[in-house]
């Protein structure tokens, strides 16, 4: 076996283990679907802005 064939099945098999995490990680996202981290910045920034206007009116 020549230093071609072995690059050549080092790269193949780098692409195939790319292809089946990149799979994993696009499903895995999918399925988890958490709150987005905009959502809950905009969630505590309400509260704080609630807060501060109890606050105010005491």
């Amino acid at each position: 076996m020549n230093s071609g064939d072995m690059l050549y099945q080092l790269v193949f098999l780098i692409f195939i283990f790319g292809l089946f995490s990149g799979v994993f990680f696009l499903v895995r996202s999918l399925i988890t679907k958490q709150p987005s981290k905009s959502e809950n910045i905009e969630q505590k920034l309400d509260r704080i802005i609630d807060l501060l206007e109890k606050d105010n009116k005491n």
